[in-house]
C-alpha cells in the first residue's frame, strides 16, 4: 500500500511539473514574439532593482499598512512553501517529517514560524477579500475587472485560506498522534497554533486521526500542484515574473520617450544628404499595430501585470471619466498575446486572423485620452509601463493611418514649420516680453 502511495505521488508530481513547464514554455515563446531589445547594461543597478522592487516591494510602502499585509502574503507564499520540499521528499521516499530528526530543535522552530505565517496569511486574505467584496474599493469594482478577472482574485485568496487551513489541521492531528506514541509520527515538540487546535481532535480514534492527517497532507500538496498550474492562467503570474520584470526595468530618466532612429535618420539625411547611404531601406513600420511590433519587454510587462489598478487610479484621464485605463491596456495586450499563442499552437505558425491589438483590443478613444504624464508607470509596484504600449500604438495610428484629430494635426504642422506648437514664427516668439 505504501509503494502505491509513493507511485501515485510521483505520478501527480511529474504530471504537475510537466504541465507547468509546457505552459511556461508557451509564455516564454509568446514574450519572445516581440522585437529584440537589449536591456542587460548596468547589472549592479538591475540587481538592486530586483531586490528592492520585486523582493522588498519598495513601491508598495507608499501605503505602509497595505504593504505590510501584502508582504505577509508574499512571505507566507515563499517561506511556507519551503515546507513543500519536505512534503515532496516524504511523498517520494514514503517517509514522514523527514527533516525532523536531522534538524532537531531547529525543525520545531521552523514549523512554528511557518504556522505564524500561515495564520497571518489567513487573516490578511480575509481582509483582502473584504476590501474587494464588502468595502468594494473603487479600483476593485472597475469595469476593467468584469467577469473572470474579478473572480480570479477571489479564487486565489480563497485557495490560500484553504491551503493554510489544511496545513494547520494536518499539524494539529499530527500532534495528537505524536502524543499517543504512533510509530509513524515522530515527536517534534509542540506547535503553537496547531497546539491550540489539537484538543478538537483529542476524542477521535487513531484511525480517524490518521485519515484526517493523510487527507489534509494529500489535499495540501495536491492544492499546491494545482495552484502551480493555475498561476500561468492567472494575474498571480506576477509572483514569478515580477523578478525578471524588475531586473529588466528601464534605467533611463522617468518619462523619457524613445525616438524612432529611422525618423531621426530621415531628418538628418534631409539636412545633410551626403550622409544618406545608397542602400538605405525605409522603416518596415512606424509604431506598433499588433503585439509583434512591440518589444519583448512590453510583452513581459503584459504578463507581469498584477491587475491591482494602482495605475488606473493614478491616471488623470481615467479619474476624469475618460475611457482610458492603463490596467485595461495591459490586460488587453496579454489577451491578444494569448490569442496569438493559441493561433500558433493550432497552426504551427501564426496565421493572419484579421485582428490586431490596435482597434480590436484597444480603441482609438483610449489612446487619444492619454496625456503621457507617466503617472501609471510611477505607481506600478513591479515597474510595468503601459505608457510605452500606448505611445507605440499611437505612433502607428498617426504615422501609419494618418488618424489624428485636427487639433493635433495643427500642432504637428506648427512644430514642423515654427519649431513650437503655436502658430508664431520663431522671430516673433519674444514679442510678448517687449510689450
Amino acid at each position: 500500500m505504501q509503494y502505491l502511495q509513493q507511485i501515485l505521488f510521483v505520478a501527480l508530481a511529474a504530471v504537475s511539473v510537466w504541465l507547468f513547464a509546457r505552459k511556461a514554455g508557451q509564455i516564454r515563446r509568446n514574450i519572445l514574439l516581440g522585437k529584440e531589445e537589449a536591456l542587460n547594461d548596468q547589472p549592479a543597478l538591475r540587481w538592486r532593482n530586483l531586490l528592492l522592487l520585486a523582493l522588498g516591494q519598495k513601491k508598495m510602502f507608499s501605503n505602509p499598512l497595505v504593504a505590510v499585509m501584502h508582504f505577509v502574503i508574499y512571505a507566507g507564499f515563499i517561506i511556507i512553501n519551503l515546507e513543500v520540499l519536505e512534503i515532496v521528499l516524504d511523498g517520494i521516499l514514503g517517509k514522514h517529517r523527514l527533516f525532523a530528526e536531522p534538524l532537531g530543535e531547529l525543525y520545531n522552530w521552523l514549523i512554528n514560524a511557518f504556522e505564524f505565517l500561515a495564520v497571518g496569511v489567513i487573516l490578511v486574505c480575509i481582509v483582502f477579500l473584504s476590501r474587494r467584496n464588502i468595502i468594494k474599493l473603487k479600483r476593485f469594482i472597475s469595469k476593467d475587472l468584469n467577469g473572470w478577472p474579478r473572480s480570479d482574485a477571489n479564487y486565489i485568496l480563497i485557495t490560500e485560506i484553504v491551503l493554510m487551513s489544511l496545513f494547520l489541521t494536518m499539524n494539529a492531528t499530527d500532534l495528537v498522534l505524536q502524543e499517543r506514541g504512533d510509530s509513524h509520527y515522530p515527536a517534534t515538540g509542540s506547535f503553537y497554533f496547531s497546539g491550540l487546535l489539537s484538543p478538537i481532535f483529542s476524542g477521535f480514534s487513531d484511525g480517524t486521526l490518521i485519515a484526517i492527517e493523510r487527507t489534509c497532507w494529500w489535499l495540501h500538496i495536491a492544492g499546491i500542484f494545482a495552484f502551480l498550474n493555475y498561476l500561468p492562467y492567472s494575474k498571480h503570474l506576477h509572483i514569478m515574473l515580477a523578478f525578471p520584470n524588475a531586473y529588466y526595468a528601464r534605467l533611463e530618466s522617468p518619462g523619457k520617450m524613445k525616438n524612432m532612429p529611422s525618423v531621426q535618420n530621415e531628418v538628418l539625411y534631409a539636412m545633410q544628404p551626403e550622409l544618406a547611404p545608397t542602400d538605405a531601406a525605409p522603416p518596415a513600420r512606424f509604431g506598433a499595430k499588433d503585439v509583434f511590433d512591440l518589444s519583448w519587454k512590453n510583452l513581459l510587462d503584459a504578463y507581469s501585470c498584477t491587475e491591482c489598478g494602482r495605475c488606473s487610479a493614478a491616471c488623470p484621464a481615467n479619474t476624469t471619466g475618460k475611457l482610458l485605463s492603463p490596467r485595461k491596456i495591459m490586460m488587453a495586450t496579454r489577451d491578444r498575446l494569448e490569442e496569438v499563442g493559441r493561433n500558433i499552437d493550432a497552426n504551427q505558425s501564426f496565421q493572419d486572423d484579421g485582428k490586431s491589438l490596435l482597434h480590436d483590443y484597444i480603441s482609438v478613444e483610449e489612446l487619444r485620452a492619454c496625456t503621457t504624464c507617466n503617472a501609471c508607470v510611477e505607481e506600478c509596484p513591479v515597474s510595468i509601463s503601459p505608457l510605452e504600449i500606448i505611445t507605440e500604438l499611437r505612433r502607428s495610428l498617426i504615422m501609419e493611418e494618418s488618424n489624428a484629430p485636427q487639433e493635433w494635426n495643427g500642432m504637428f504642422s506648427n512644430t514642423e514649420n515654427n519649431f513650437a506648437p503655436w502658430k508664431f514664427s520663431p522671430e516673433e516668439r519674444d514679442q510678448w516680453a517687449i510689450q
